[in-house]
């Protein structure tokens, strides 16, 4: 089954296959065994990704950037990667969750 709000990342140097999300505003992310061939069973090992790891995306022009800028739209995902101090100046909603990013539309 095809999923439009998950990207898989499967590197052909072997190394373990990675997988994001977007689920309920957050973006997520879980490293798989890349001997896994067929959609895990559980929707466990997810973790959100933090502000930093989105600005490292964005800034090096990635494919998970592109597909994130594809389905969130630029300026959300600009917002995600803004520290809280300006973000909260802007009034975008902030996870509660320590360094996590979170966005709106």
């Amino acid at each position: 089954m095809l999923a439009w709000n998950k990207l898989r990342v499967e590197p052909s140097d072997g190394s373990a296959v990675e997988e994001y999300r977007i689920a309920d505003g957050r973006v997520e992310m879980r490293a798989l065994d890349s001997s896994l061939v067929s959609e895990p069973k559980t929707e466990s090992g997810w973790r959100q990704l933090t502000r930093e790891e989105l600005t490292s995306h964005v800034m090096a022009d990635t494919s998970v950037a592109r597909w994130l800028e594809c389905r969130m739209g630029l300026h959300p995902l600009i917002r995600a990667c803004t520290p809280p101090s300006y973000a909260e100046q802007f009034d975008v909603e902030l996870s509660t969750e320590s360094r996590g990013a979170r966005f709106s539309i």
